[in-house]
């Protein structure tokens, strides 16, 4: 089985595209960060929208946005893979525009701008993983994931943090971050299409190959749809838990997602490297029993009360954290290695399916089992984790039977 022991910075960056395609990375993460986590503000000061309006109207562009992706698979199956990135940038910028040009009070204008914006955040995951599969292979091509990740999360806290400095502008300067991020999306759009990388599956090395249809993956995609919980936990779950319960200060929830970030940022590449000396399916499979474990540590962790459960809160965070990672570092990896080259767009779409819906989900789960107490909330995660878990350790690997070969290792 081969490892990877040594982080080269330089191999790591042509792993993941070229220097190029990083930069068009780092662009569009940060005007990401600019705009996507002021959308509900934008809609409510500047068009003078309702919360609930705006709420509902993100949501169903989101939601609306997933159909897009089948679409997406077959694209990337006929061989497009930098043109598929660029365009999920284009289409953003579209949304942009619109977004710009919405007159006051018009929330279908403004649903229409969020479906762009969500076809294109949920169609690039895809496009952007097959581009790194076609590039790298074997454990070069799960830190070169890594790295993406850690770079991206990284270009979506520094937009975020300058947009937070811009905010006292008022509606002003949310209507200027918006332009912003439109030019930063077709600014990295054009950096993308720039490397002009296509991919024949035939030309898959040997080593990376599996006949066969695709596989179903059905563990694996129901699986992933709990595991995603935990990227919405830092911004949804523990502000809720810390404000409405335990009467804490929202500093602590800044704080913890401000940690969040620096850990996944410093800490994906490196993780996912020492993990890769453990079969793909067995790391994920720990992930979702340390991700069950923490939702335990909330729990035990709001039973303190008011003085102790905060900072206890925010320590376990930090193993939400290192699970969060591990799963981000082997979950997309695997469904790369299991899928064979002629139907690797439509195994990453429906990967990618299953992530937007519970991504879509998860905020309505969380906020009504919160009310019913710490136990329903976190006894709730912790079980259906610990499930999921089990279900992917158990489930066979279709292109280890077809080829002979541990596809999942």
């Amino acid at each position: 089985m081969a490892t990877t022991t040594k982080i080269q910075p330089r191999a790591l960056v042509r792993a993941s595209g070229g220097p190029r395609y990083a930069v068009a990375l780092a662009v569009d993460a940060l005007g990401t960060g600019l705009l996507r986590p002021f959308l509900l503000l934008y809609g409510v000061t500047v068009l003078r929208l309702s919360a609930p309006a705006t709420g509902i109207a993100m949501t169903v562009g989101v939601v609306v946005g997933l159909v897009c992706m089948p679409a997406v698979g077959r694209w990337l199956d006929r061989g497009a893979r930098s043109t598929v990135v660029a365009a999920s940038m284009l289409v953003r910028v579209l949304g942009v525009a619109l977004l710009l040009a919405t007159p006051a009070g018009h929330v279908w204008l403004f649903a229409t701008a969020v479906l762009f914006l969500g076809i294109g955040n949920q169609a690039w995951p895809a496009a952007h993983a097959a581009l790194v599969a076609t590039v790298a292979h074997g454990r070069e091509r799960d830190v070169a994931l890594a790295g993406g990740r850690a770079l991206r999360n990284a270009g979506l806290g520094v937009g975020a943090l300058l947009a937070t400095a811009c905010l006292a502008g008022g509606t002003t300067a949310l209507q200027a971050l918006a332009a912003v991020t439109g030019l930063a999306y077709l600014a990295a759009a054009a950096l993308a299409w720039s490397v002009h990388l296509h991919a024949q599956p035939t030309a898959t090395p040997a080593k990376d190959m599996t006949d066969g249809p695709a596989p179903r993956m059905r563990a694996l995609l129901a699986a992933n749809v709990v595991y995603v919980f935990c990227l919405n936990v830092p911004e949804i779950a523990l502000p809720l838990v810390l404000v409405t319960q335990l009467h804490a200060s929202p500093v602590w929830s800044a704080a913890i997602f401000v940690a969040n970030t620096v850990l996944v940022v410093t800490l994906q590449v490196p993780v996912t490297v020492l993990m890769s000396r453990f079969s793909r399916r067995t790391v994920l499979a720990l992930a979702g029993v340390v991700l069950a474990a923490s939702y335990l540590g909330f729990l035990a962790a709001t039973s303190l009360g008011h003085g102790w459960g905060a900072p206890a809160v925010a320590t376990v965070s930090v193993v939400c954290t290192i699970g969060e990672i591990i799963y981000a570092g082997s979950a997309t990896a695997l469904v790369t290695a299991l899928a064979p080259a002629h139907v690797l767009g439509r195994a990453l779409a429906r990967f990618e399916l299953s992530t937007g819906f519970g991504l879509a989900v998860s905020p309505a789960v969380i906020t009504a089992l919160a009310p019913h107490g710490s136990a329903a909330l976190w006894g709730s995660l912790a079980a259906a984790t610990l499930l999921s878990a089990s279900a992917i350790a158990t489930e066979k690997d279709q292109g280890t039977r077809l080829s002979g070969c541990a596809a999942g290792r």
